[in-house]
């Protein structure tokens, strides 16, 4: 099970790894797996989120989602989307924003620096909804139930959670992207940089997170028709709407997924200019990151992890609210990108204990349901 899944991130892994050692030696190969370490404690949140989305989905769409879905991760976020960066913030044509990476990197991360703000806000907004909208729904299990219980009812309030993140992003522009910008000069662009591409953030979010949901919901309903009047939906050509309704929750929950993980790379490629500013092994070292990131959460949903440790969505998503504030916060403070992906991996790692306990608790108290039938049938017996 484990190499099946695996397999391929293995591959992967060792070919990158090779790459490293032929492009620049056994410093390029110690550079290459740092990176690849560093994405993979940045990212391991997200894998758990997604295997929440995943499960959803048939193995048909799981495996468009480990190749065409891998592709538009590695080579699209983890090559192209630094480029791009740099294309725009400098108004650089794509070939010479190319040129500019692989001959001239200190230029290259300087550029990519100075879009940091863009990017930070953009990224914060867009996983800072993903928390709101998490911790602001009323769910049957509780993590921090002393938390999540007033927030439920809180969340009962339209719009919430949309306009405390606006409210967010504008301190974020009035504060951090103000005081950051107040060493180059040109203090009103930074703050509006900020604005707007929080605002996108936000936009991105709701277009892509309300069509997935439309969609899934429109499934949600055939299903219950097709059950309800399955003879007539035959007679009516139903079943075949249905299915195609299927392919359209799926499309929209994969194109939801890719967003989500873009979302999440944005501190890993930022962070990964402080480890090296050669794009060639940036792209190995967070490719291979990427792959493994997409095994675990594969693994998670084949494994039926999530049902059985029932808090690990909690916690992964408070890792994202915790992430989107640290990213907002870097728009003006450098973090260190392993107290980032530490603070991920602390939450994560606290919420399987917690389920761990809370499934030792439910079979302890099973136990002692099972031997209070026996001597009750005992004593009935006698």
């Amino acid at each position: 099970m484990v190499l099946k899944t695996f397999g391929w991130s293995f591959a992967v892994t060792a070919l990158g790894l090779v790459a490293a050692v032929l492009f620049g030696g056994w410093t390029a190969f110690g550079i290459v797996a740092i990176l690849s370490v560093l994405e993979i404690s940045l990212s391991f949140d997200n894998a758990v989120v997604n295997a929440g989305i995943l499960k959803k989905m048939n193995a048909f769409w799981q495996k468009i989602f480990l190749t065409v879905g891998i592709l538009i991760a590695v080579f699209g976020m983890r090559l192209v989307f630094p480029v791009v960066i740099v294309a725009i913030s400098a108004q650089l044509g794509p070939i010479e924003a190319v040129n500019l990476a692989l001959n001239d990197q200190d230029r290259y991360q300087e550029l990519v620096t100075d879009a940091h703000p863009a990017i930070a806000a953009f990224g914060g907004m867009f996983l800072l909804m993903i928390f709101l909208d998490f911790i602001f729904e009323d769910r049957d299990i509780k993590w921090l139930a002393w938390l999540e219980r007033p927030l439920a009812k809180l969340g009962k309030v339209d719009m919430l959670s949309v306009c405390i993140a606006l409210i967010v992003l504008l301190i974020s522009a009035m504060t951090f992207a103000a005081n950051a910008h107040q060493h180059g000069g040109a203090h009103v662009d930074k703050a509006e940089t900020v604005l707007l591409s929080g605002i996108a953030g936000l936009i991105t979010y709701m277009i892509v997170g309300g069509l997935s949901g439309y969609f899934e919901d429109k499934l949600e309903e055939e299903e219950e028709r097709e059950h309800e009047a399955e003879e007539e939906a035959e007679r009516s050509g139903k079943p075949r709407t249905a299915v195609a309704m299927a392919g359209k929750a799926a499309f929209f929950m994969f194109l939801y997924l890719e967003v989500l993980d873009a979302s999440f790379s944005f501190d890993g490629v930022i962070g990964a200019f402080a480890i090296t500013n050669d794009i060639v092994l940036m792209a190995l070292g967070l490719g291979i990151g990427a792959m493994y990131v997409r095994s675990l959460t594969v693994y998670l949903v084949r494994q039926g992890t999530l049902d059985d440790y029932v808090y690990l969505e909690h916690g992964a998503h408070y890792a994202i609210g915790a992430l989107a504030m640290i990213l907002l916060v870097t728009i003006q403070y450098e973090i260190n990108e392993i107290i980032t992906g530490m603070v991920g991996v602390v939450l994560i790692g606290w919420s399987f204990w917690s389920s761990v306990r809370r499934n030792r608790a439910l079979a302890a108290a099973e136990g002692k349901a099972e031997t209070s039938d026996e001597k009750t049938e005992v004593s009935s017996g006698v």
